[in-house]
C-alpha cells in the first residue's frame, strides 16, 4: 500500500513531467515568439542611434587660507574635508553650464529631417560638412553630412518651442518657415536676416538643395536645466579630489565641444574666484599697514621721550624676559585680531570659526593679565621701560608680518592658477558609443521574449481549464465510448472546393485517418451498447457551442454506411445546423418543412449523399424550434423512419444553450455527449448531464473530440498510426 509520502512524491512528479510536457507542446511559439524577439533586438541595435560619451577628470586641490595662523584655526575646526562635494555643485550650477550653453548656443537645436524609420541608419558614415548624395529622389530628407550653424537667432515668444522648418536652397540660399508653413525669413549664408520682430544668421548651411532642417530655439534655462541633469559629475573614492564627468549625446564632436567648455568656464571662474579673493585680502592689508605704522611710530617717540627724560637706558635681565614672554602673547593677540577682522567678513559671530577665535583671545587675555601683575611688582622705572619696550616691538613685529603678507598676497594675485585643474581633457571613443550596449540589448531582448513566451503558455494553460483527459469525464459517470483525435486534415476537406460532395467527409477523403480509426472503434461499441436500447434512434448533442457534434455525426454516419447499415443522418439543429456544409449540399427543404407539414419526408430525403446514407437538413430556419419538435408531427416523423433504416443519426444543438436536445432527447434510444479536447470544461459537462437527467433523459456516454497529442498526458499514447506500407 503505498502510503502519504509516496503518494506526494508521485504527484510531484506527475506535475514537473506535465511541466515540461506543456514546454514541449508549445515549443514552437516560444521558439518563435523568442526569435522574433531576438531579431527585434538585433534590429534595434543596427538602426537606433549611437550614444557616444564625452569624458573628462576635474582635480580639486585643497585650499590653502592666506592669513597666517588661519589654517590651525580651520584645522581645529575640523574644516579640511574635501572640497570635491562644493566643486561638484559649482560644475554643474548654472554660472558654469550657461557660459557652455551660451558659447555653443546649444538653447538652438536643429536637426535635419530624415526618412522614417531607416533614415538614420541610412545617413552614417558621412563626415560634417560633406553632404551625402540624395536617394530614392527624396531631396527634402538629409542623407548625412549635413551642417548648419546659426550664429544668431532671436524669436518672440509666439515661436519659442515651437518646431520651425529651415530649407536650404541653390547657392547658399535659405528660407526659414513657422510651424504652420508660413515664410517668416529668407536669405543668404553669413548674411543678417531682419524679418519683422525675427533675426536670423547663418554662418554656415552645408547640405543638398531641397534639404529640410527643423529648427527650435528654446529659454536658456529649459536648455541649462536639461544640461545639468544630462551631465554626470562623480568623485572618485572619498576625499580623492578627482572628480569624474562624463556627457552623453548622439553627435560625438558635439559631446566633446560641450565638455570642453564646461570644464574650461569652470576652471575659469574658479580662477577668478581665488583671484578676487587674494586682492580682497591684500586690500584689506593695505588698509591695515598706515594704522600699524602710526601705532610703531607712536611707541618708538614715547620710548625715546622716556629714556631721555628718565637717563634709562637699558632694561634689566629679568625685566627683558618677562617682556620676550609679554611681547609673544601680545604678538598672538595682535595676529589674532588680524584673523578677526578676516574671518568678520566672511562668517556671522555665531560661525564656530569665529567662536573658537574668541575662545584663543580670552586664554591669551588671561595670560596677559598675570604678566601685568608680575610687572606690577617691578620698581617704576623698569615698569614703564618695559611697558614702552614692549609696545615698540609687538608695533614692529605687526608691521613687519603685514609687509610680508601684502609682498604674498600681491604675488597670488598676479599669478592666481586656483585650486581646480584639468587632469584629462574632453575626449570622445567615436568607434565605441556607450548605448545602444548591443549584447546586452539583444540579450535582454530575448529574455524578454523567452520570458513573455513561457508566461503566455503557462497563462493560457491556467485560464484554459478544458478536460483534457477521458478520466475526468468517466469520473462523472459518463463513460467514454471513443476518443476522436484531432484531425489537421479536416479544415482542408471541408474548404476545399470543385470537389464532389463525398469527398467532403473525412471517413471518404482520408479513411486511413486516426480519426477516422476512432469512429471505427466507436462504431463497434455502439453496436453492443444498442443491443439494450428502445429503438434504433441514435442522438448527437453537445454541451456548448464547437465541440464538434456536427463532425462527429456526419462521419459517424459514413463509417456506419461502410458497414453495410443504411443510415439515415438528420440535422435536428434547425436554428444553426451545419450539417449540410459537412455533406457537399445545400440545406433546401428539410426537418422543419416536414414538421410544420409542408413536405412529406419522401420529397426532404435526398437519396445516397454518401453510399448507405440518406440525408435530411434541418430546412427553412423556423421562428419556435422547440415547439415544432413537442409537436405530434415530429413524433410521427420519428415513427415514420425508423422502421426504414438501421440507424437514426440526429445531429442536435447544443443542451446549455437550448432544450431542443432534451425533447428530442426522449425520442432517442441511445443518447451521446461531444466533449471537446481542452475546451469544454469538467464543469460545464456535469451541467449538461443534470440538465439531460432534469428532464428524463439518460445519457449513455461520451465521445472525446479532437484529442491533441501531448508530450505528457493520456493524448500522449491515446493513439499510435498503424496502416498499410505502401509497396
Amino acid at each position: 500500500m503505498m502510503n502519504s509520502t509516496d503518494q506526494a512524491r508521485d504527484n510531484d512528479t506527475l506535475d514537473l513531467n506535465a511541466l515540461f510536457g506543456t514546454l514541449l507542446d508549445h515549443k514552437w511559439v516560444i521558439v518563435i515568439v523568442t526569435g522574433a524577439f531576438f531579431a527585434i533586438g538585433v534590429l534595434y541595435t543596427v538602426f537606433a542611434t549611437p550614444i557616444y560619451q564625452s569624458t573628462s577628470v576635474v582635480q580639486v586641490e585643497q585650499k590653502t587660507p592666506s592669513l597666517p595662523g588661519l589654517s590651525d584655526l580651520t584645522q581645529s575646526l575640523g574644516t579640511t574635508a574635501s572640497q570635491a562635494t562644493t566643486e561638484i555643485a559649482l560644475l554643474t550650477s548654472r554660472l558654469v553650464i550657461g557660459q557652455a550653453v551660451d558659447e555653443l548656443r546649444l538653447n538652438v537645436q536643429v536637426d535635419p529631417q530624415r526618412l522614417p524609420v531607416v533614415g538614420d541608419y541610412l545617413s552614417r558614415g558621412h563626415k560634417p560638412g560633406e553632404p551625402g548624395p540624395v536617394r530614392f529622389g527624396l531631396s527634402r530628407y538629409g542623407w548625412g553630412g549635413e551642417l548648419v550653424d546659426i550664429f544668431k537667432l532671436d524669436l518672440p515668444d509666439r515661436l519659442m518651442n515651437h518646431k520651425l522648418e529651415l530649407r536650404a536652397g541653390e547657392n547658399h540660399q535659405f528660407t526659414l518657415l513657422d510651424d504652420n508653413g508660413k515664410t517668416i525669413a529668407q536669405g543668404s549664408v553669413g548674411q543678417l536676416v531682419k524679418a519683422g520682430d525675427v533675426t536670423v544668421q547663418i554662418r554656415q548651411l552645408a547640405a543638398n538643395p531641397g534639404t529640410r532642417f527643423d529648427v527650435v530655439e528654446q529659454p536658456a534655462l529649459t536648455t541649462i536645466n536639461k544640461l545639468q541633469t544630462d551631465v554626470t559629475a562623480l568623485e572618485q573614492g572619498t576625499d580623492s579630489g578627482i572628480i569624474d564627468l562624463t556627457y552623453n549625446n548622439a553627435d560625438p564632436v558635439l559631446a566633446q565641444q560641450t565638455m570642453e567648455h564646461i570644464t574650461k568656464a569652470y576652471v575659469r571662474q574658479n580662477v577668478e574666484r581665488n583671484s578676487a579673493e587674494a586682492a580682497s585680502q591684500l586690500q584689506f592689508v593695505k588698509d591695515q599697514l598706515p594704522k600699524v605704522r602710526n601705532e610703531l611710530d607712536r611707541a618708538q617717540a614715547a620710548m625715546n621721550a622716556f629714556q631721555t627724560k628718565s637717563h634709562a637706558v637699558d632694561i634689566s635681565m629679568q625685566t627683558k624676559g618677562l617682556l620676550d614672554q609679554i611681547v609673544g602673547v601680545e604678538n598672538s593677540i595682535q595676529q589674532l585680531h588680524m584673523q578677526q577682522a578676516d574671518i568678520d567678513r566672511r562668517f556671522t559671530h555665531d560661525h564656530p570659526a569665529y567662536q573658537a577665535l574668541e575662545q584663543q583671545m580670552g586664554t591669551l587675555q588671561a595670560q596677559k593679565a598675570a604678566m601685568e601683575k608680575q610687572v606690577g611688582d617691578l620698581p617704576d622705572t623698569q615698569q614703564e621701560l618695559l611697558k614702552l619696550s614692549r609696545d615698540v616691538q609687538v608695533s614692529s613685529n605687526t608691521y613687519t608680518s603685514l609687509l610680508n603678507q601684502a609682498q604674498q598676497l600681491d604675488i597670488a594675485r598676479a599669478g592666481t592658477v586656483g585650486n581646480v585643474r584639468i587632469v584629462d581633457s574632453s575626449l570622445v571613443d567615436i568607434n565605441q558609443p556607450v548605448q545602444p550596449r548591443k549584447l546586452l540589448v539583444v540579450a535582454i531582448a530575448t529574455f524578454l521574449g523567452g520570458f513573455l513566451a513561457l508566461a503566455f503558455v503557462f497563462l493560457k494553460q491556467i485560464l484554459n481549464r478544458g478536460v483534457e483527459d477521458p478520466a475526468v469525464i468517466e469520473d462523472l459517470g459518463l463513460p467514454v465510448y471513443a476518443s476522436v483525435p484531432l484531425s489537421r486534415g479536416q479544415s482542408a476537406v471541408i474548404s476545399g472546393s470543385k470537389r464532389p460532395a463525398k469527398k467532403k467527409l473525412l471517413a471518404i477523403s482520408d479513411p486511413a485517418d486516426l480519426a477516422v480509426e476512432a469512429f471505427r472503434s466507436l462504431r463497434t461499441s455502439l453496436h453492443f451498447a444498442r443491443l439494450e436500447a428502445k429503438n434504433n434512434i441514435l442522438m448527437i448533442t453537445g454541451a456548448s457551442p464547437f465541440a464538434g457534434k456536427t463532425f462527429v455525426s456526419a462521419n459517424l454516419a459514413a463509417v456506419i454506411a461502410q458497414a453495410g447499415q443504411k443510415v439515415l443522418l438528420v440535422d435536428g439543429d434547425m436554428r444553426r445546423g451545419t450539417l449540410h456544409q459537412h455533406m457537399g449540399i445545400r440545406a433546401g427543404e428539410g426537418l422543419s418543412d416536414v414538421l410544420v407539414g409542408t413536405h412529406e419526408i419522401s420529397a426532404v430525403v435526398q437519396k445516397e449523399i454518401v453510399p448507405n446514407v440518406d440525408f435530411i437538413t434541418r430546412g427553412r430556419v423556423p421562428p419556435n424550434p422547440s415547439e415544432l419538435l413537442m409537436h405530434e408531427h415530429f413524433t410521427d416523423f420519428i415513427n415514420a423512419v425508423v422502421p426504414l433504416y438501421d440507424l437514426v443519426i440526429i445531429d442536435t444543438p447544443p443542451i446549455l444553450a437550448v432544450t431542443d436536445a432534451a425533447v428530442i432527447g426522449h425520442h432517442a434510444g441511445t443518447s451521446l455527449l461531444v466533449a471537446r479536447f481542452g475546451l469544454n470544461k469538467a464543469r460545464e459537462l456535469a451541467l449538461a448531464q443534470q440538465r439531460f437527467e432534469q428532464n428524463g433523459v439518460e445519457l449513455k456516454g461520451a465521445i472525446f473530440n479532437a484529442v491533441e497529442r501531448r508530450t505528457a498526458g493520456y493524448s500522449a499514447y491515446a493513439y499510435y498510426k498503424y496502416q498499410t506500407e505502401p509497396t
